[in-house]
């Protein structure tokens, strides 16, 4: 068994990298984010709260897909959860991810994202994004 992990480890890492990403959105509920990317529209992504205590780091889980795919530009729409501090719920965000250089591994992008619960709370936020993604 170990040799097949270590097998896995030594032969995957270019395919394994192109696909992950990471962000970080500001916002007054800010957040940092790594997500893994199928097929190019599909995207789980697990954000952690920033600018907090350790004690009240909050956590979110969220898969967007993009509704709209171009080579400079993708729109996204998305269902999660969220829990970990007092904007616990159900967020649904939608955004926009702009690559606006000839390498599309880094850009911006903005998202606006409803907290639904008790008290919901509609959170809008923009910042960067990396893609690990091989140049095509």
């Amino acid at each position: 068994m170990k040799r097949l992990i270590i097998l896995f480890i030594v032969f995957s890492p270019g395919k394994l990298l192109c696909q992950f990403g990471v962000n970080f959105h500001q916002s007054n509920i800010p957040f940092v984010g790594v997500n893994y990317e199928f097929k190019d529209r599909l995207r789980p992504e697990l954000r952690i709260g920033t600018d907090y205590f350790l004690s009240d780091i909050s956590a979110e889980l969220v898969v967007t897909y993009d509704i709209l795919n171009k080579e400079d530009y993708e729109v996204y729409v998305g269902l999660g959860i969220r829990g970990g501090d007092d904007y616990t719920g159900v967020p649904v965000p939608l955004g926009i991810n702009i690559f606006p250089f000839p390498m599309k591994n880094f850009g911006f992008h903005i998202e606006l994202s409803p907290i639904l619960s008790d008290d919901s709370i509609l959170r809008g936020s923009w910042g960067i994004r990396y893609r690990f993604k091989k140049p095509e």
